[in-house]
């Protein structure tokens, strides 16, 4: 059999890569305006919703606020500080009601002035994550300054090792202070981590709607640097597309994507001419989370909270005790739940998103 072999014209060729170039951004396009909820099965206009409760370990408070919030069963998730000096006691907890979605809140600073803690790996194995006194830093600048990226890797690797011999699998990976969205450097290996282990990374590449407000601020600003054409932008929507790229990387390498993130929840200010009683706090975040939530768009929103009960004691770690004491107190009272229930919003767990990312390879 002769091969007839038929040459194609210059415009021919022109005109069968402009098709391809076209169906790649339809192709492009249709998975941007799809949000993460509908790729993991739930309807176009569904809110769902993930209150994540962050500091679980760091002290006997905030377990007890942390475990009060997650029985009320409108906060669904918590994340767990290894470095800290009460993780013990949460990690058997969750053990004993396996239930609870619990992940990592990998922790690379130590914030406080006279409550301190030290890196897993230890000073002498990563110098650069500690300061004169042998704790972590604490703050996000002198981390980005001072610690390498084997440093930040190596602490990784070893909170979750920590974890896992604790008797502890976690079902997400989440960043304290930021540190791990600070720079792209960081934010690969965290993102690396988490596919090596498939276990999912917080990190918002949706629509983005309420994270955006707060790109400027310091937990989010390393994000910034994600376009590499513009190293440091100010174009916000070239920020957003290039957090969007991030997003579809880690989707594409088998993990969960959440579409929103709220974080300012920690900053809100009771009012200073009210008395602050449990009922006055639990008052004013409820007021705050029902306006937060008539703002959340459709797609999956995870929203960080910091629920503690506080008390004297507390107050020689933090001066943040009336704001994390509100959060317990409006995720353990009725009118929150219900105002969830009836508006409709799903409320979700880390567990529930990878078990929906995962049964599309099926």
């Amino acid at each position: 059999m002769r091969t007839i072999l038929i040459k194609k014209s210059p415009t021919h060729i022109h005109l069968l890569l402009s098709m391809l170039f076209i169906n790649s951004i339809t192709n492009k396009v249709k998975s941007q305006s799809q949000t993460y909820a509908e790729k993991l099965g739930w309807k176009k206009d569904e809110r769902v919703i993930m209150f994540h409760v962050d500091d679980a370990g760091m002290s006997h408070q905030s377990n007890q606020g942390a475990i009060h919030a997650l029985e009320k069963k409108v906060a669904t998730s918590v994340s767990i500080m290894m470095p800290c000096p009460w993780t013990s006691h949460i990690i058997n907890y969750v053990k004993q009601h396996p239930d609870i979605d619990a992940g990592l809140h990998l922790t690379h600073t130590a914030e406080w002035t006279d409550y301190r803690w030290s890196s897993v790996t230890g000073k002498n194995a990563s110098p650069g994550l500690s300061d004169k006194e042998g704790a972590l830093w604490n703050n996000v600048f002198d981390v980005v300054n001072n610690a390498s990226v084997d440093e930040i890797e190596a602490e990784i690797k070893a909170q979750l090792y920590k974890a896992k011999t604790m008797g502890l699998n976690p079902t997400h990976l989440d960043t304290h202070m930021g540190i791990l969205w600070a720079t792209p450097e960081f934010l690969n290996k965290y993102i690396k981590i988490g596919i090596e282990e498939h276990i999912p990374v917080l990190f918002s590449a949706g629509h983005n709607t309420l994270m955006r407000e707060s790109l400027q601020a310091v937990p989010l600003a390393g994000l910034k640097n994600l376009n590499k054409k513009t190293p440091e932008a100010t174009n916000i929507s070239e920020v957003l597309d290039a957090i969007r790229d991030k997003g579809e990387e880690i989707w594409n390498a088998g993990l969960a994507v959440v579409d929103d993130l709220y974080i300012s929840s920690y900053d809100w200010e009771f009012p200073s001419d009210k008395k602050v009683t449990d009922k006055a706090l639990c008052e004013f975040k409820t007021y705050k989370y029902k306006e937060l939530l008539r703002s959340v768009k459709p797609g999956i929103t995870v929203i960080l909270i910091h629920c503690t009960d506080s008390n004297e004691e507390f107050k020689s770690i933090s001066n943040s005790g009336n704001t994390r004491r509100a959060d317990m107190l409006a995720m353990a009272g009725p009118e929150l739940k219900a105002f969830i229930q009836k508006e409709g919003f799903i409320l979700t767990t880390w567990r529930e998103l990878q078990n929906r990312r995962d049964s599309l390879y099926k």
